[in-house]
Parts: C-alpha cells; sequence; structure tokens
C-alpha cells in the first residue's frame, strides 16, 4: 500500500504523459538557446552591413601585410562623425570614377593613404624615398625589395581626396596609374568604405591593421588638414 508522501513524490516527478520534469525543463533551455543564437545570427547580418563588413583580398597589391585570400573586416563606422581617413590607414573604397571609369564593373579597392588632400606627395628623391610636404617617408610597410615607386610623380591632392598606393608597389596598379584619366588617381573621400582594422580570416593570419608611424612627422602645408 502507498503511502501519502510516496503518492506526492510521484506526482512533483512526472507529468500525465510520464515524461521527466528535468527533461522537459531541459528541452526548454536547448530551445530558448537556440532562438537566441538564430536571433544574434540575424542581428549580426543586420549590424554588418552599416558597422564591420568583410572583404575578400584577391590579389598581392598590399603584400606584406595583406596576402591573397584574407579577409579583412573593415569598419564602416571609422570615418563617420566628422573623422577622416588619415595617412597611413588602409582603406576598402569604391573605385567608380576614379579607378575604374565604367559602371557596373567590379570597383572595391584596398590600398594604403599616402596622402590627403592639401599635401604635395612627390616621388623619389635620390634615396627613392616618397616625400609627403617636404618630409622624407620610411615606409617599413613596403614589400620586401620593392622601389617606393619606379614611376615618377609629383602631384598636390585636391581637398576631400585620397592619394591611395598598395605596399606591394611593383603589383599594384594605385593611384599612380590613373594620373591621366579624370579624376587624376584621386579617390574621393565619399567613396571610402571603411577603414580595414583587422584581419578575420584565415584564423591562422588574425591580426589587427594598425596606423603606422611613418607619416607621424609630415605636417600639413597651408593650413589643410593632416
Amino acid at each position: 500500500m502507498e503511502t501519502e508522501a510516496e503518492l506526492t513524490e510521484r506526482d512533483h516527478s512526472c507529468d500525465p504523459d510520464g515524461e521527466a520534469e528535468g527533461s522537459r525543463s531541459a528541452r526548454l533551455s536547448w530551445r530558448k538557446a537556440a532562438l537566441a543564437g538564430i536571433v544574434g545570427a540575424v542581428l549580426l547580418l543586420l549590424i554588418s552591413n552599416s558597422v564591420v563588413q568583410p572583404f575578400l583580398i584577391p590579389s598581392r597589391s598590399m603584400e606584406p601585410a595583406l596576402q591573397i585570400g584574407d579577409r579583412v573586416l573593415v569598419n564602416k563606422l571609422a570615418y563617420r562623425f566628422g573623422a577622416e581617413p588619415q595617412r597611413g590607414d588602409v582603406v576598402v573604397f569604391d573605385g567608380t570614377g576614379s579607378f575604374v571609369q565604367e559602371e557596373g564593373a567590379d570597383a572595391d579597392f584596398v590600398k594604403r593613404v599616402v596622402g590627403v588632400g592639401g599635401d604635395r606627395v612627390v616621388c623619389c628623391d635620390k634615396q627613392g624615398r616618397v616625400h609627403v610636404n617636404g618630409v622624407a617617408v620610411d615606409e617599413a610597410y613596403l614589400f620586401p625589395g620593392d622601389a617606393p615607386s619606379q614611376v615618377p610623380f609629383d602631384i598636390v591632392v585636391p581637398l576631400e581626396t585620397l592619394w591611395l598606393m598598395g605596399d606591394h608597389r611593383s603589383q599594384s596598379r594605385d593611384s599612380r596609374d590613373h594620373l591621366g584619366e579624370p579624376g587624376g588617381g584621386m579617390v574621393p573621400v565619399e567613396k571610402v568604405i571603411g577603414r580595414a582594422d583587422w584581419i578575420g580570416w584565415p584564423f591562422t593570419r588574425w591580426a589587427s591593421l594598425d596606423r603606422p608611424g611613418a607619416f607621424s612627422g609630415v605636417r600639413p602645408l597651408g593650413g589643410a588638414h593632416g
């Protein structure tokens, strides 16, 4: 004969279908976790289009900093709220109208900012160096053995535009290659998608892309921004 205590214990441990209460709680917890994961993934996809966006590196033009197959994470808020690209930044930009003249072409590029609006950028001096506003730039980020440029140039960057070059100069088509085209190789600041702040993939290549100190001694000319 069952005691009242035994009946009470059974009532609390089983539901009408014989399912253990603990098992049902575990299933509910799993469902909540799965739902939270789905919501988080959706939010991440939505945020990625406005905050951080991955871009695949397709060429050798930014070696050694970036290699073919790297996926860089581009900070799309870097130049919002009044901030502007700085010398030394690695940026992703829409090259339509500057690097690419025809509409509809694949026009996203990644290069390094060498000159900002108002800068005079000259190459090369007797030691083969680039000068920005009369200051020689020690471009330690260049691909080993590369000259800063095989093509001489002396340009003044119009305000609200950028002079952009790849780190692997012998493998990069950049502002130098578009001097005689509309825009003169300059890229409007408004065409910059964002700053490449990290290498996100592959994991073995994970690293931040910090601004180098190469331009720390450069000062603006005639009151232009630095």
